[in-house]
């Protein structure tokens, strides 16, 4: 049997370093070993090749990246160079993607997904933000275009509160300010987990009493649901026009315009933790399957690229010779 050899980087807090031996067992069965702890932190690059620690990167038939608490630049970087040689997941184009909410909003919304309506404009274009608050009803909702977990992210209820924020904005060193519509919801939402174009698991989360953000490091809460047809296929869509392998795909839906609305587009949705499998969520399983089945089909193709390159080269080094 053909043995291939992949790299990981997981997380592993909250559950993560027993789902990465899960991994590792499941791959190991199917003749694929494991590098671990593959940080490019403590990667370097030189003379056309990744090293991290005694591995050189480019020699891996895939890479999984499962750390969202710890990407750095630095280690984002070496992320989307290693992306042009081996396959990793997810691929750096939809991960960078996923990473930015106006091109990820934008995509759906050109491919006809119902996002929130949203609208970016010039920093220096304050009156532009002004029209808009009053074109959405007195009310929207600030964001940085990149970060997760909800920092940042400013609710504004009218003109006055906007102008008590102009001046924070104006301290800062972003080109832009990016708002969305606030939704008028019931402050819960739905995060459906899809990997490789399959469904997996759902959960829902719920904001605190106090708060309108549904986000577990803003103090929401996680709720047990499950989801219909509906809301399955926008999951499966939104996965798929962003290209992401693997995808957490947060949903809400909209009372107003009595419409299921796409939030966000993860690229590194959590695995359920001890805690939440003691609460009935039990999608880990399913999940892990799909991740290793993914794994698998591109090493494979991986290794079948490496061997129809390296027949060719001496076939066209005799024929330009």
């Amino acid at each position: 049997m053909t043995e291939y050899t992949v790299g990981m980087w997981m997380y592993s807090n909250g559950g993560g370093e027993a789902i990465q031996n899960k991994i590792v067992s499941q791959l190991r069965e199917r003749g694929i070993n494991t590098i671990t702890n593959l940080n490019l932190a403590n990667a370097t690059a030189q003379g056309g090749v990744i090293t991290c620690g005694n591995v050189v990167m480019e020699e891996l038939d895939a890479f999984f990246s499962y750390n969202a608490g710890q990407q750095t630049p630095y280690q984002v970087y070496l992320y989307q160079v290693l992306n042009e040689s081996v396959p990793c997941l997810n691929n750096y184009n939809a991960f960078a993607l996923s990473e930015d909410k106006l091109k990820t909003a934008h995509k759906l919304a050109r491919a006809g997904v119902r996002t929130t309506d949203y609208r970016l404009c010039n920093r220096t274009n304050k009156q532009s933000l002004k029209q808009t608050i009053r074109e959405w009803g007195g009310r929207l909702v600030y964001k940085p275009t990149d970060g997760w977990g909800g920092m940042g992210i400013v609710k504004v209820e009218d003109e006055r509160s906007l102008d008590m924020l102009i001046p924070f904005l104006d301290q800062t060193n972003i080109p832009h300010l990016y708002a969305e519509r606030f939704v008028n919801y019931d402050m819960t939402d739905y995060r459906i987990d899809i990997v490789d174009g399959h469904f997996v698991g759902c959960y829902g989360r719920k904001a605190p009493a106090d708060d309108w953000k549904t986000n577990i490091t803003s103090g929401g809460s996680i709720m047990m649901r499950e989801p219909n047809d509906e809301l399955i296929a926008i999951a499966k869509q939104a996965a798929a026009i962003t290209g992401l392998e693997i995808a957490g795909v947060d949903i809400i839906y909209d009372l107003e315009r009595e419409e299921y609305v796409v939030l966000e587009v993860n690229g590194i949705p959590a695995f359920a933790t001890p805690e939440q499998e003691a609460m009935g969520l039990n999608f880990n399983n399913a999940k892990i399957a799909r991740i290793v089945d993914l794994i698998e089909r591109k090493a494979i193709e991986q290794r079948a690229v490496k061997q129809n390159v390296h027949t060719l080269e001496p076939m066209l080094s005799k024929q330009y010779a």
